[in-house]
């Protein structure tokens, strides 16, 4: 394929239709009917000597091969912006939409002092969060549908970008007036009780030492440091009476029963303070994790996301 011969309009019809995974969807965003949408898609298949997406349940399926050369398009795409653009981010004035993916946590503890800040420096800026639970995160940021990702991390491929925002430690939580609040807290009398526990991914995947391989992202996916030595100690058994992929259920299920969970010291407090809850003092020291934000690599060139980034670590900064 000669790109001489292709008109470079089919490209921004491609990517439009990549994000939107609908031909109608991709009419909209480009301001044109899904005919013409689907004239330009025949055209660059042709060209190409690919169907690049197909029809299927969730809408338009993008081939392999349109999965392979949706990055370099993007990126092109991108710097052709860029170049006619050529003026600098004005957080005050730009209007744009960043899509993050996130967990409770990092949308509760992180995203909410963003937004604060974004209210008063940045007004029309959007942000559009994805659930952190899904386990192609890693393809998302490779196809550019994600600007964004909040979580704990392990080993990151080379084309993914990281900041450190926040440490937090793990905290045990139970009912106030639970058997174990003012007693001496040990490994033992932990295991006496049901455990609940969180497994961001809601996968039932096996984690390594809590991290879960996400197309070579490490994604630390449960804090546990108790349940994690556990396994390694034929003496030791918990039980784990409920799993879920999500935070929000803990405090109520807490509250109604004797079950222990480990959380995030920056999520138990709030629970702690408000009275119906009681952070154990923990007979090991606890697992400390970074939350960190990552990215593409080829977004270094992007002004916009530099900023948001930064005004993420400030306001983290802010909070400590």
């Amino acid at each position: 394929m000669s790109l001489k011969r292709v008109d470079l309009n089919l490209f921004r019809v491609f990517e439009a239709v990549m994000q939107s995974r609908s031909v109608s969807g991709a009419g909209k965003d480009l301001g044109v009917t899904a005919s013409a949408v689907s004239h330009a898609l025949a055209r660059l298949r042709l060209a190409v000597g690919d169907e690049l997406f197909v029809y299927g349940e969730a809408g338009m399926v993008p081939t392999a091969r349109a999965l392979a050369i949706a990055p370099a398009i993007r990126e092109g795409l991108e710097r052709i912006e860029e170049a006619i653009a050529a003026k600098p981010f004005v957080p005050a004035e730009a209007a744009r939409t960043f899509r993050i993916a996130a967990s409770e946590y990092g949308t509760s503890v992180v995203l909410t002092r963003l937004i604060e800040r974004l209210a008063q420096h940045a007004p029309q800026l959007e942000l559009r969060i994805f659930p952190y639970s899904r386990l192609d995160v890693v393809q998302q940021l490779d196809e550019g549908r994600l600007d964004l990702v909040v979580g704990w991390f392990s080993d990151l491929p080379e084309r993914v970008r990281r900041a450190d925002l926040v440490r937090d430690r793990e905290a045990l939580v139970v009912r106030r007036g639970h058997p174990l609040v003012g007693q001496p807290v040990t490994r033992e009398a932990l295991f006496a009780y049901p455990f609940v526990v969180v497994e961001l991914t809601g996968s039932g995947d096996q984690a390594s030492d809590g991290f879960l391989d996400d197309r070579g992202v490490w994604r630390r996916v449960w804090i546990d440091r108790l349940l994690m030595e556990a396994d390694d100690d034929a003496a030791a058994v918990a039980h784990v009476a409920v799993s879920l992929p999500h935070y929000a259920s803990v405090a109520a299920i807490l509250s109604c029963t004797d079950m222990v969970a480990t959380l995030p010291a920056r999520m138990a407090l709030p629970l702690e303070e408000a009275g119906a809850h009681v952070m154990l003092d923990l007979p090991y020291a606890p697992l400390e994790v970074t939350v960190e934000a990552i990215w593409h690599q080829r977004a270094e060139r992007d002004a916009g996301l530099k900023w948001l980034v930064g005004e993420l670590a400030a306001a983290m900064r802010a909070e400590a």
